[in-house]
């Protein structure tokens, strides 16, 4: 199972409880692609700070909101899709203890 982990083309910030994030192209800031996130996809964001593994991302969400963990599995799918897509978020193919490989 692969892990998730931010791209590092990316800069994000929490301003007044928001979660922005802002990708970074030939070292500057795109200001015409900033990202807005909800609570709970602020909440990802914040797990996929160090590399982690999907099930590891359900559970930190599990424990914040309500849900059917089904439903909770396919947001969380769809949100790694998509920031993927946009090169936010990148998988890894392993990571040891916390370190990528």
């Amino acid at each position: 199972m692969p892990f998730y982990v931010r791209s590092q083309s990316v800069v994000s910030r929490v301003i007044a409880g928001e979660t922005l994030i802002i990708p970074v192209r030939k070292g500057v800031g795109d200001l015409a692609s900033i990202y807005s996130l909800n609570p709970v996809a602020s909440l990802i964001w914040q797990a996929i700070q160090q590399p982690r593994e999907k099930e590891e991302i359900v559970s930190v969400i599990e424990q914040e909101f309500a849900g059917e963990r089904a439903q909770i599995e396919h947001d969380i799918d769809e949100f790694l899709h998509e920031m993927r897509a946009a090169g936010l978020v990148e998988p890894l193919a392993k990571c040891v203890i916390g370190v990528p490989a």
